[in-house]
């Protein structure tokens, strides 16, 4: 262990601000519209999301929540998962519908409306 400023305290690191946005990023969980789109793109297809074994992955990659985007370690944690709170939020958001450049952009205001002539002949 180091002796520099940032070593001396326990827990230090929770007020570098780059340290925190790094760790945040390896967190994060995928965005809704990401998985509606693995989703739409499996329905398509007409075949499921799966993944080949990979040591990296927990479980070897065979234990796959599609709605949360996570990995587990076995069958057990996945059906422990699929009880939890935090799945049945996101399976919620996920029945609503995509949200578009379109929306975003009636939201704002941008809208075109079609407006009759000033002057008609």
């Amino acid at each position: 262990m180091g002796t520099g400023h940032y070593a001396k305290k326990k827990g230090i690191r929770r007020k570098i601000p780059k340290y925190k946005k790094k760790t945040w990023l390896c967190h994060r969980a995928k965005d809704t519209n990401q998985i509606q789109d693995e989703i739409e793109k499996a329905e398509e297809t007409g075949k499921p999301i799966t993944f080949k074994y990979d040591d990296d992955l927990p479980g070897g990659g065979q234990f796959y929540c599609i709605e949360t985007g996570k990995h587990f370690a076995d069958a057990r944690a996945l059906a422990d998962h699929k009880k939890s709170r935090y799945y049945k939020r996101r399976c919620k958001e996920l029945k609503e519908e995509k949200y578009t450049q379109g929306s975003a952009e009636w939201a704002a205001g941008m809208t075109r409306e079609k407006l009759p002539p000033a002057h008609s002949k």
